[in-house]
């Protein structure tokens, strides 16, 4: 999976798309359950960035903070106004519609006439050779045909920022290969009249394909962030080691 775009390191003149200070989320019963501690980072547009930890240790609730859909306990979460987002989940939701009006009404949903949304609709799905599933129910689609939709979904959108929670986790390998060349595709050309290619955050358990997607990663255990290092540097093991023992152990698959 190569070919893409370097990424510019976060400074003073890179906007950040997020930036969060001492995040703390709480879940379950009277939120009794630390599922973020003390979060303090900043992504900048046009990064991507991989989150990668065993499994209850926030990553995807680290992705449903950012897209607002989990309420802060404390600290501060910033993002820019009028950001446009579109996330991701291991298994889609999808309408009980036809394919094509799946990806109509996610444009209608966003402001867009609905005859405009039905002409833009067949677009989208061709981008993920999709053209010829247009009047398949979406839900008969399968497992892989699903998340493709997905993608279609939101690439007709021209998000800013795309969030991607375990994105292949459930996928044959053939449909992971597909759905992560897509992935690759669409956050690596910058939708007009943008310049900077759009931000990239998605969670795996696939090191291989972090390393394919990612520029940046992310090591979160028990709701802490405890490594946050330039992908090389992350998977360089006498570095790694140095920066955090815990997120080495992880790598070498002594932890799950």
């Amino acid at each position: 999976m190569s070919g893409l775009p370097p990424v510019t390191p976060l400074n003073v003149h890179t906007p950040a798309c997020f930036d969060l200070r001492d995040v703390e989320v709480h879940l379950g019963p009277a939120g009794r359950l630390a599922a973020l501690i003390a979060v303090t980072l900043k992504i900048a547009s046009g990064e991507r960035v991989a989150l990668v930890g065993a499994n209850g240790s926030g990553k995807s609730t680290l992705l449903r903070t950012l897209h607002g859909l989990q309420r802060i306990r404390a600290g501060v979460l910033s993002k820019p106004e009028g950001q446009l987002e579109a996330m991701l989940f291991q298994r889609p939701h999808m309408l009980r519609l036809s394919a094509l009006n799946n990806i109509a009404l996610g444009l209608w949903l966003q402001g867009v006439p609905w005859a405009q949304a039905r002409e833009q609709a067949p677009l989208a799905l061709a981008r993920v050779n999709m053209q010829d599933l247009a009047g398949r129910n979406a839900r008969a689609l399968s497992g892989g045909q699903q998340q493709r939709l997905a993608l279609a979904r939101a690439w007709a959108l021209q998000p800013d920022v795309w969030l991607l929670d375990e994105p292949t986790a459930s996928l044959d390998p053939h449909a992971k290969r597909e759905v992560e060349a897509l992935i690759a595709e669409f956050t690596s050309v910058a939708p007009l009249p943008v310049r900077r290619p759009p931000t990239l955050v998605f969670s795996s358990h696939n090191l291989g394909q972090v390393k394919r997607l990612a520029s940046r990663v992310i090591y979160l255990e028990r709701g802490r962030v405890l490594a946050d290092l330039p992908v090389n540097d992350f998977f360089n093991p006498t570095h790694l080691e140095a920066h955090s023992p815990q997120a080495h152990l992880f790598v070498k698959g002594e932890t799950t």
